[in-house]
């Protein structure tokens, strides 16, 4: 039987790559030195596409390969996947939901925590023998009992929010309207601006879209104020990065823990100068047991397109 053939946009683990390979004809985008050449060589004959988050599948791509069926996104994010080309066109799409979900929490809560406590410095105190020459570590701020705002309550925004309320921090959250499955507790705040207005931590968790682009802009940051402090674990374009930096370089606000950029792996390096924010390579998912679990899922998908089957976790 011939295995249906598939476009790879970027590299996965082994433990994902040996099994993709058994069950599919793999085209390797990722490594084609002339990509135009080799979509124009095998893009008739592609039926699936293999992507991740961040690179998603443009509508260029997407029209070079005129028998595609299916776009399978290793990540929770198609904002970078061309949805209006596929559409236009039938194409299926997938993500991975869910399986990432307490990871991607963790990662927030734990930037929240190390940037509020100075534990990157403090490591380093110990470490070059500030704390033997210098003394004790210049004090930082307590989280528990503070104010937090999550900005989206969708799977990851309720496992934050969850996660902060064994802190015992108030929360509030914003999204398109309010959501019965949130405890009673969690105050409802319609408009972002006067979410970050009465909060201490603000968490961004909301899915990508044009809707959402730059939400977080100067008025947002501005309403968070001087103490406050914005965790970004979603989508570098949820934030007006320019805006971001202005703040924090004037100090109009506080600090900013952020997994994603614009532009990334090559961050502004205006970020780099900066001793008020904590900057992490965009691995929120980043476990053993998650990513094997994405590679999983990401593969039942294309087997169960081609197999006539529903899709586990369809986008389109």
């Amino acid at each position: 039987m011939t295995k249906p053939q598939i476009l790879q946009m970027g590299p996965y683990p082994e433990w994902d790559q040996v099994p993709l390979e058994a069950r599919f004809t793999v085209h390797r985008y990722d490594l084609a030195a002339d990509k135009s050449a080799l979509l124009a060589g095998i893009g008739g004959a592609v039926r699936g596409i293999a992507t991740r988050g961040e690179l998603g599948a443009s509508a260029e791509l997407i029209a070079a390969c005129p028998g595609l069926e299916v776009i399978c996104v290793y990540g929770v994010g198609y904002d970078a996947v061309n949805l209006d080309a596929c559409r236009a066109r039938g194409i299926r799409v997938t993500n991975t939901p869910d399986v990432l979900t307490k990871d991607v929490a963790d990662l927030g809560v734990a930037m929240m925590l190390t940037l509020s406590r100075g534990m990157i410095g403090a490591e380093s105190w110990v470490r070059d023998g500030s704390w033997a020459t210098k003394g004790l570590y210049p004090l930082k701020r307590r989280v528990w009992g503070k104010r937090a705002g999550v900005l989206g309550l969708g799977r990851i925004g309720y496992e934050v929010a969850r996660r902060l309320a064994g802190f015992d921090l108030e929360i509030s959250y914003s999204d398109t309207s309010a959501k019965d499955f949130a405890p009673g507790k969690w105050a409802f705040v319609a408009d972002p601006v006067a979410l970050a207005s009465q909060v201490d931590f603000l968490f961004v968790t909301l899915a990508a879209s044009t809707a959402t682009r730059h939400i977080v802009g100067e008025k947002v940051i501005e309403a968070l104020g001087r103490e406050g402090m914005l965790i970004n674990i979603s989508r570098a374009s949820n934030i007006d990065e320019d805006a971001l930096l202005a703040a924090l370089e004037n100090r109009t606000l506080g600090s900013a823990a952020l997994d994603v950029f614009e532009g990334e792996p090559h961050l502004n390096p205006r970020f780099l100068a900066l001793d008020n924010v904590l900057l992490q390579p965009h691995h929120a998912s980043g476990t053993i047991e998650t990513r094997k679990a994405m590679g999983q899922l990401m593969r039942d998908n294309l087997s169960a397109h081609f197999a006539g089957r529903d899709l586990l976790t369809p986008v389109l």
